[in-house]
């Protein structure tokens, strides 16, 4: 279990692919690792990785074919950037929001415009995922914890602060950059234990159903 907040950038070392899958090396640069042994888990631009090999300085995980087609970390080169998270040990302050590791979908940076001193950030979503995302609830986005601002048909908007862009990979989002999106968990289990109210909503918000 995760926060969405951001420990450190690491950086790709090395991508090996090997019979499908691959295994992935990163620079944990300024992420404190004397707490962390192998078989331990690491978000990595928000997705759920165990480690299998380590050192000092470096991180190795094997990504799975699977966590390669749902996510965006079959498009890591060496020297790229990439989000680092510690597992959520008990007694740690929870300053974002609840976050598994466990991606939901890939969406898509249609557009950035400047708004004071922050940046609008507007996310394509699959529709699948549209009837998750709710006006001031949580989103994840290459595993950083964001409130949403706005929700239309197919996106949704958030609002990133220069002290998130200095600390994270959204510094480097252009129009078209891919993410990694986890939807709320609360959203996903209320779904689950209410199917009767959801069965036929075919990407309907959870706000069109009014009170529960």
């Amino acid at each position: 279990m995760f926060t969405g907040i951001i420990a450190a950038l690491g950086k790709v070392e090395s991508v090996q692919p090997s019979d499908g899958d691959l295994r992935l090396a990163l620079a944990t640069q300024k992420l404190d690792v004397t707490d962390v042994a192998l078989g331990d888990s690491i978000a990595v631009n928000g997705v759920c990785l165990t480690v299998v090999e380590m050192n000092e300085t470096t991180l190795s995980f094997d990504v799975s074919k699977e966590t390669l087609e749902r996510t965006s970390l079959g498009l890591a080169i060496a020297g790229s950037e990439v989000n680092l998270e510690k597992a959520l040990a008990v007694g740690d302050r929870l300053g974002g929001h609840m976050v598994s590791g466990h991606v939901d979908g890939l969406g898509k940076v249609l557009q950035i415009d400047a708004s004071a001193r922050s940046w609008c950030f507007r996310i394509e979503v699959p529709t699948s995922l549209e009837r998750y995302i709710a006006e001031k609830g949580s989103v994840c986005i290459d595993g950083v914890s964001l409130t949403v601002n706005n929700v239309e048909q197919g996106w949704f908007e958030v609002n990133i602060i220069p002290h998130t862009m200095q600390e994270t990979i959204i510094s480097e989002y252009k129009v078209g950059t891919q993410v990694n999106l986890e939807v709320d968990l609360i959203a996903r289990y209320l779904e689950r234990l209410l199917p009767g109210k959801f069965a036929d909503n075919d990407g309907a918000n959870f706000a069109d159903y009014g009170t529960l």
